[in-house]
């Protein structure tokens, strides 16, 4: 975008990132770091058997033909063990992914299907995968470069800077290896996964510009002109990328709002962009502006962690789990996020452009939308479990030292729906005063 626009939420001015959706689409497939790293590995090979030509064509105008015939030495010795890494390499790489694959199947049984999100997003995966494939194609490469002359006078390459890098990446792949067992290992524990889930939530709100509860910014919007409906597949919302949408509206001289959220499933013919103040900008001009795909990403889904914290936290409440302690690791991440956006301004985001015009509205979810979805599915199923309740109610005790005085009504509805609901389902009073006891670890 460069000097064309930027975007001032109501917090202050903030530029930008023009790629911000590509690079987290990408971060979303698994395809993309091996293929740059075998283009990379094709590179260095390129570059290595180019120095390995370079050093023979000198050595040999300097007539050091015994420096050429003890370099052709090395080579033959190396040659058997760079044979032997480009015959194991894939069988390793398959039996280390089928293993993983299933750990993470594990894990996603246990959890929630989304936690595949978290494996196929992890950076140590798909740095692991890519050195393993690089070495496998650097390897095999290197493998071209020998030659069947033995005449020093005549030999035109010997790979040694080539074998000595095949070693190198074979010793990165080994420490990567082991980087990779462990980090898997960790996918299968409960406290790193909502832990990881929790920090992406985190790091999307550090993103999210904030916006102001109660419609007030809305008014000030020109009446709405027309209506752009969504062309293509059905899917939700992934993210709108918000520098080309300013840049669009400025130009046009409009104010465009985002009327789904981030997250809702829109079918093609579903209006997702509402003009205001002038004509509708052409349709090539918002190409590749609204994002929809299969599943949500936390790029700009600012519900999205509430959401999956919930969705381990009630299969850990089924009678079939039954693994309350779960639950509560849950809960302390759901408290936890709700204190942080406990104070931020909430409801419509208005992105600017360079000028401080209002180009872009969007929508975000308020207080009360958070706190339902954190909160309402796991009061109803944790009624029977007193390690829950006691765990739901410190956190909403705690949560209203933090809230200003209008945001602690959802929090006090809560309290009164989970001691009505104990009341009702616990029969004897001395477990009901004990399941409505606050406490931050549930039973401590």
């Amino acid at each position: 975008m460069g000097n064309e626009g930027h975007v001032a939420h109501i917090s202050g001015p903030r530029r930008p990132r023009a790629l911000s959706p590509l690079r987290e689409h990408l971060r979303d497939t698994f395809w993309f770091a091996p293929t740059a790293g075998l283009l990379c590995a094709v590179l260095l090979w390129w570059a290595a058997s180019a120095i390995d030509l370079k050093i023979i064509a000198l050595l040999q105008q300097a007539h050091a033909y015994e420096a050429v015939r003890e370099l052709v030495s090395i080579a033959e010795d190396t040659k058997t063990i760079v044979t032997t890494i480009s015959s194991a390499m894939m069988t390793f790489i398959g039996v280390v992914f089928s293993i993983s694959l299933v750990a993470v199947q594990m894990a996603s049984g246990q959890l929630t299907p989304r936690v595949v999100r978290i494996f196929i997003r992890s950076r140590i995966s798909k740095i692991t995968l890519t050195v393993f494939l690089a070495t496998f194609l650097f390897s095999l490469l290197v493998l071209t470069s020998y030659e069947s002359e033995t005449d020093v006078r005549q030999v035109t390459s010997v790979p040694v800077v080539q074998s000595v890098l095949t070693m190198v990446l074979v010793g990165l792949s080994l420490i990567l290896f082991i980087a990779y067992v462990s980090a898997t290992l960790r996918l299968m524990q409960v406290g790193p996964v909502v832990d990881r889930i929790t920090r992406e939530a985190l790091r999307m709100l550090a993103r999210q510009g904030t916006g102001g509860e109660g419609g007030e910014d809305g008014a000030r919007l020109a009446p709405e002109t027309g209506r752009i409906a969504h062309e293509g597949r059905a899917g939700a919302v992934l993210d709108v990328h918000v520098a080309r949408l300013v840049r669009v509206a400025r130009r046009q001289g409009v104010v465009l709002r985002l009327i789904p959220r981030i997250g809702d499933f829109v079918m093609p013919g579903t209006p997702v962009l509402a003009v205001h103040g002038g004509a509708p900008p052409p349709r090539r001009a918002l190409r590749y502006t609204v994002s929809v795909g299969v599943e949500r990403t936390f790029h700009q889904d600012l519900g999205l962690g509430l959401r999956q914290l919930s969705d381990i936290a009630l299969r850990a409440l089924s009678p079939a789990v039954n693994d309350p302690t779960t639950a509560v690791q849950c809960l302390d991440r759901i408290v936890q996020i709700l204190a942080v956006v406990v104070r931020r301004p909430l409801g419509a985001v208005h992105h600017r452009d360079r000028r401080g015009a209002v180009r872009l509205v969007q929508n975000v979810p308020g207080w009360t939308d958070l706190v339902d979805l954190g909160l309402t599915e796991v009061r109803g199923a944790a009624v029977h479990s007193p390690q829950v309740t006691r765990r739901i109610l410190a956190g909403i005790d705690d949560l209203l030292l933090l809230a200003p005085p209008g945001r602690r009504e959802p929090l006090l509805r809560h309290r009164t729906l989970l001691l009505q609901s104990v009341e009702r389902a616990v029969p004897a009073a001395a477990d009901r005063r004990f399941a409505s006891s606050p406490d931050r670890q549930g039973i401590g």
